[in-house]
């Protein structure tokens, strides 16, 4: 899967999440600052990518690096090449 894949997935469940259109989800979208999120949205949205990507569990200490998409993207990227 490319960058730009994962990207659009990652658009996708975000504006489904957030109720949102997918192009105002940016790879530099900040969660909490761009998008609103609350810790329940971030947990949500955690568990969205690892069941739509099947990456297994997060770890928490990967995922407080985690602060905008494009965070999340390269995360999944490097993930989903192992």
């Amino acid at each position: 899967m490319t960058t730009e894949e994962i990207f659009k997935t990652m658009q996708g469940l975000i504006a489904e999440q957030f109720a949102m259109d997918t192009d105002e989800v940016t790879m530099e979208s900040s969660f909490v600052d761009d998008l609103g999120a609350d810790s329940v949205d971030l947990v949500d949205l955690v568990m969205a990518m690892e069941e739509q990507f099947e990456i297994g569990e997060i770890q928490e200490e990967e995922l407080s690096r985690l602060k905008t998409v494009g965070d999340c993207v390269d995360y999944l990227s490097g993930k989903l090449s192992e």
